[in-house]
């Protein structure tokens, strides 16, 4: 089951947006999801730092 979660602190590195959000347990979560059309990349993390790692580092499959 999906979860609706109001993100806060939402930056934009590239094409991936990365947001925090409260999981589902009260625990704050990051993720990281590409906008890019047909990408389909989105993680989710423990830590912010962790979660623009991920945006710097991505690099979309579809071109």
């Amino acid at each position: 089951m999906t979860t609706n979660r109001r993100f806060r602190s939402v930056t934009r590195i590239g094409p991936v947006q990365v947001g925090t959000a409260y999981h589902d347990r009260g625990r704050e979560k990051h993720t990281a999801a590409c906008t890019a059309p047909r990408c389909g990349f989105s993680a989710d993390y423990d830590s912010r730092a962790a979660a623009e790692l991920a945006a710097r580092t991505h690099r979309c499959p579809v071109r």
